[in-house]
């Protein structure tokens, strides 16, 4: 029944995408939004975090995060930021797919499409890889476009290049848990801890800065197991502060690889404002947090 329900979900999905030529970006996100989260998406005093992502896709636009959306262009505004030593060593780029040197990789490594969100082949032993399989999944990534999707501005002009890179491990010796750090106008406020990707049984678990575990769930269930605080959790929130400094709001996402923090990539549009906070109180919880210029908006 759920597989059923899964499919009947995807194909409404489908159908409403199919529309954003003929409708406006406006008429398009309140089509898709009242599709998604089950409520009506109020642009004139939006409250919830959803409703406010939305407002900013369409009135806040800023041309220069095109290049903080592109995983090779980050990187090079991150080191400027903060340094060299947050950022995971790069081993190749290529333009298309078809120009990857699969020869010359090493045993392990990480490939994706630098204009794409979720679509990475993780290499652990070379001599396993199915190199055809993973170009079927660089390739779906390669034809997304987030900006006909979702109307995520950044992505409109990105030009998809393939990128590879150092694979690694933390702590657990056999995944990279992923912190999700949200921040607004500079500063952050809580975050996510993304675990078992590798095994694709996705968890995100919220905390406050205090590592207090948060009870809402946004489009995965919980982990089973505590997540510890990590020791540098300090030096994690600084530099999800300057990397946010001077943007409204901003997901700042790191890597900590025993004791060593990596930068991953910066995401305006968590969810694309697109999935459901259960309860739904941390919807307008979250919400409060991204100020508004509007007139009269309960903020």
């Amino acid at each position: 029944m759920k597989n059923h329900h899964s499919l009947i979900y995807r194909i409404g999905r489908k159908l409403i995408t199919m529309s954003y030529p003929i409708l406006s970006d406006e008429a398009y996100l309140k089509l898709l939004f009242r599709y998604q989260c089950g409520y009506k998406l109020d642009l004139e005093n939006p409250r919830t975090y959803n409703e406010k992502l939305q407002w900013l896709k369409l009135h806040d636009q800023h041309p220069e995060y095109g290049r903080l959306v592109d995983k090779i262009d980050a990187k090079d505004y991150v080191a400027k930021i903060v340094g060299e030593k947050y950022i995971i060593p790069t081993i190749a780029t290529w333009n298309t797919i078809d120009e990857i040197d699969w020869v010359s990789l090493p045993n392990q490594f990480v490939i994706k499409c630098t204009s794409d969100s979720g679509g990475v082949v993780v290499c652990k032993d070379k001599s396993k890889l199915d190199i055809e399989k993973a170009k079927r999944k660089l390739r779906k990534g390669w034809g997304k476009n987030y900006y006909n999707q979702n109307k995520e501005y950044p992505y409109r002009n990105v030009k998809p290049r393939i990128i590879a890179e150092q694979y690694m491990e933390d702590e657990s010796g056999y995944e990279l848990k992923d912190y999700k750090i949200f921040c607004f106008d500079g500063e952050p406020k809580y975050l996510f801890v993304a675990t078992g990707r590798q095994q694709n049984d996705t968890r995100f678990d919220f905390f406050d800065l205090e590592w207090n575990h948060l009870p809402v769930l946004n489009g995965h269930p919980n982990s089973d197991t505590p997540l510890k605080k990590p020791e540098n959790f300090d030096e994690m929130l600084n530099v999800a502060r300057k990397l946010s400094k001077g943007m409204t709001e901003v997901r700042v996402d790191l890597y900590n690889v025993n004791g060593q923090i990596y930068f991953g990539e910066l995401t305006f549009f968590h969810w694309s404002g697109m999935t459901k906070y259960e309860p739904m109180e941390w919807d307008y919880k979250f919400g409060e947090y991204i100020k508004l210029p509007i007139k009269g908006c309960k903020q």
